[in-house]
């Protein structure tokens, strides 16, 4: 059981010129809002319980609608969508699946090693440590035919021994052949997106003539016995970040990420405020929203889903905004980035906007950035 300091999504119904009488019911199940005219009610799920005797803060303001404060308790049963565990899929067949449309990618890989990697500017620290010349200069850390090596947001491959790889797109320059299993010897301008033979995403990238690296945001790895799971392309980008976002600020306090494409453009300015938030969704909160179909998730008449999320503050940087921002970020060495799929990038700020789109207004914005909740 856990508490939480809660939001309910306020009724949209403006009172008339004068007032209009409310009469305002709290149970530990419901919240239920009752005019001449009308009656809301937002059922909470089963695992998630309001304390009525908490209520502070109950005023209405114009525009928004009804705001006040509870606490809660919730008892969360939600299982997080599965970004690889080392310890319990080390060893086992693994295959590794597109996301967006369940093409197998790698099947039955055995994996004898699952390692993290260190962090990115690991060699600059390398020189600080040792008294001798760096021991590990020009020597990459590329995975052996059993190895998985995990980075901040990517995964790295080795594809050797696979007799069915995807299909790197590759510019129209010159290529040698290696071997019987096409592989290639890659020159420095190639093109060397990784993309799926079924949908055409771009999965990741080619490192060299055997390692791969697969972006998390792209790619489900499950246990060869388990079949692919049928995942909404937004919750699974929403959990992917936001569990990224909670392991970095936690091993490195960090909380100031920079979400840049594979071309070199940062999209997203991404704060990280609180990693404890309780996100409750009902019918009746979401009636007046705009959609957007392809993001859309699953969520029947009539019920209600709690989600455990991330609260962030965000700055759009596409079409040459925030420039000046985004330059002064990116020149902050305590300013982590995180390189995904150009896409990608584009379809967590259309998911960041459309969370805000959600919120009332007043709670829109935070000085000058934006708000937002990750669900987990």
């Amino acid at each position: 059981m856990r508490r939480h300091e809660a939001w309910i999504p306020p009724t949209k119904r403006e009172p008339k010129e004068g007032g209009t009488p409310m009469d305002i019911s709290i149970t530990p199940s419901s919240l239920q809002v009752k005019t001449p005219a009308d009656c809301t009610e937002l059922r909470l799920p089963a695992e998630v319980r309001l304390v009525p005797s908490s209520c502070r803060g109950l005023q209405y303001v114009a525009g928004d609608g009804l705001h006040l404060r509870l606490q809660v308790w919730a008892e969360s049963n939600a299982k997080l969508i599965s970004m690889f565990n080392q310890s319990s899929q080390a060893r086992e067949c693994c295959t590794f699946y597109c996301q967006s449309c369940g093409e197998v990618i790698i099947r039955d890989r055995k994996l004898l090693r699952v390692l993290p990697l260190p962090s990115e500017n690991w060699g600059a620290l390398v020189g600080e440590w040792c008294c001798h010349p760096d021991p590990f200069a020009n020597k990459p850390l590329h995975p052996q035919e059993n190895d998985c090596f995990i980075g901040d947001s990517f995964f790295l491959v080795n594809l050797r021994s696979d007799l069915w790889q995807p299909r790197p797109e590759l510019a129209p320059v010159e290529t040698h052949c290696l071997s019987s299993e096409n592989h290639f010897k890659l020159k420095p301008k190639a093109n060397t997106k990784v993309i799926c033979k079924r949908c055409k995403v771009m999965l990741g990238e080619t490192m060299s003539s055997e390692t791969t690296k697969f972006y998390m945001t792209e790619i489900i790895i499950q246990p060869s016995e388990r079949n692919f799971p049928i995942i909404p392309r937004s919750q699974f980008v929403q959990s992917v970040i936001a569990q990224c976002l909670v392991e970095l600020s936690t091993a490195r306090s960090t909380f100031r990420f920079t979400i840049q494409g594979h071309d070199g453009k940062v999209y997203i300015l991404l704060w990280l405020l609180n990693s404890d938030s309780l996100v409750i969704e009902s019918l009746g909160s979401s009636r007046g929203i705009t959609k957007f179909p392809l993001l859309e998730d699953i969520l029947k008449a009539d019920s209600s889903s709690a989600w455990n999320a991330v609260k962030v503050l965000y700055q759009p940087c596409v079409k040459s905004r925030n420039e000046k921002l985004s330059s002064a970020w990116e020149s902050d060495i305590s300013i982590h980035t995180l390189t995904l799929p150009s896409a990608t990038c584009l379809e967590l700020l259309l998911i960041l906007s459309r969370n805000n789109a959600t919120l009332p207004p007043s709670l829109r914005y935070m000085n000058s950035f934006q708000v937002a909740f990750l669900k987990m």
